[in-house]
């Protein structure tokens, strides 16, 4: 398998375990691919940069492999983190 839809990548890669929470992050404009606003929907393939937004935690990851299934403790095996930052909220 050479891509995936967007959605169903984070939840395979477990990136974020539910794949109606990765389609409302989606929708919420939290996920950008390749610096681009993505949908849900978007194809994925190896090479992708897929960067997240929770909260106040931004996670980027390179997508390494695109499979259909994979074992919970092999799953971290499809990315690679590239950056990780924690902000601090103001309030």
């Amino acid at each position: 398998m050479s891509d995936m839809r967007l959605d169903k990548f984070l939840k395979v890669s477990r990136i974020i375990k539910r794949r109606t929470v990765a389609k409302d992050a989606c929708a919420g404009g939290r996920v950008r691919v390749n610096g681009t606003s993505a949908k849900a929907g978007r194809q994925v393939s190896p090479g992708d940069r897929i960067e997240i937004t929770f909260g106040n935690r931004i996670l980027e990851v390179e997508v390494l492999e695109v499979r259909s299934h994979v074992a919970a403790r092999r799953a971290g095996e499809l990315y690679r983190v590239v950056r990780e930052e924690f902000s601090e909220q103001q309030g």
